[in-house]
């Protein structure tokens, strides 16, 4: 039997379902010699901005309990580089990979700046992610992924000055997942991924310390995947454009729950640290459940989640 791995995402369309997820996979050239990048359904890159930046101080890294915290700080070389950088876009364009970049900045201008260059030199770049959970230092801080209205606006702003495919990337620090995603739906997002990471913190009993040196982190890993399943399902329910489901996937049977809840597609993220050709396993791995539940392609499973619900 011949099995269809294909995904129609809408404007973007994918040999496989399983991408990487941003900032967990470097630019591409840090595991190239693991394994083709083309094999992936597409490589998204670590998030990029108008300027470099130099990340948060260390410790910025800590294991805890069935998962990591993390507080890079969004670490980058700034798109000029990304640009011209020949281990950058160069690089990716010459790897014959779909490519996705994600996007992040301080100010809605800065993510028009960012959109609007990577719009002009677009060769090789198939679609931008936003990173909707960096603070808005002109709002005082709060994150734009925690604000409707902030959403919206940074979402409609960067529409208006690209015409590639837009991926909204969702934060779980919420209280409705399903009124953000229709937000970024209506402000003319083509897709959204979700989860980014849960905010959580590690102590050190004996120096009465934080372990990360900016006291709070983003949560990842198998820890957070039963509240990311759970938001990719409510969040199916409210939006009809397509979802790419990630958060806590190690492996091809948490794939296919995130398709079963309604993803479209996955990205494996923390994974890639302990096994950094986890995803091509999780490519493997979904293709023999198929043959084994003899299906022939991944949209017969996206979405078709059973919910028996008993009355009264």
């Amino acid at each position: 039997m011949k099995i269809d791995l294909n995904v129609d995402l809408g404007k973007l369309k994918l040999k496989n379902p399983v991408m990487t997820a941003s900032g967990t996979f470097g630019y591409g050239f840090e595991y190239a010699k693991f394994f083709p990048l083309e094999k992936l359904g597409a490589v998204v890159v670590k998030g990029i901005a108008t300027f470099p930046s130099h990340g948060n101080p260390t410790p910025r890294v800590v294991e805890v309990e069935s998962g990591m915290l993390n507080a890079i700080g969004l670490q980058g070389p700034g798109v000029e580089k990304f640009l011209h950088g020949e281990e950058y876009l160069p690089f990716l364009r010459k790897s014959n990979a779909t490519i996705i970049v994600n996007i992040w900045g301080k100010t809605i201008d800065d993510y028009i700046e960012v959109a609007s260059r990577l719009e002009a030199e677009k060769k090789g770049i198939h679609a931008l992610e936003i990173n909707i959970s960096c603070p808005n230092i002109k709002e005082g801080g709060v994150a734009f992924g925690t604000d409707l209205k902030l959403a919206h606006k940074v979402v409609s702003e960067v529409r208006k000055v690209t015409k590639l495919p837009l991926i909204t990337k969702l934060s779980p620090n919420v209280s409705s997942i399903k009124d953000f995603a229709r937000t970024v739906e209506d402000a003319g997002s083509d897709m959204i991924s979700l989860i980014n990471t849960i905010t959580g913190m590690a102590i050190d009993i004996e120096t009465w310390k934080p372990k990360l040196a900016n006291v709070t982190g983003g949560l990842s890993g198998p820890a957070i995947k039963p509240v990311a399943l759970r938001m990719v399902y409510e969040a199916s329910q409210a939006v009809k454009i397509p979802i790419i489901g990630m958060g806590g996937i190690m492996n091809a049977d948490d794939a296919i729950e995130f398709l079963l809840a309604g993803a479209s597609a996955i990205a494996v993220g923390t994974a890639i640290f302990t096994d950094p050709i986890a995803p091509l396993k999780v490519i493997e791995g979904i293709e023999n459940y198929l043959i084994r539940k003899k299906l022939s392609s991944v949209s017969e499973i996206t979405g078709k989640l059973i919910i028996n619900r008993k009355k009264g």
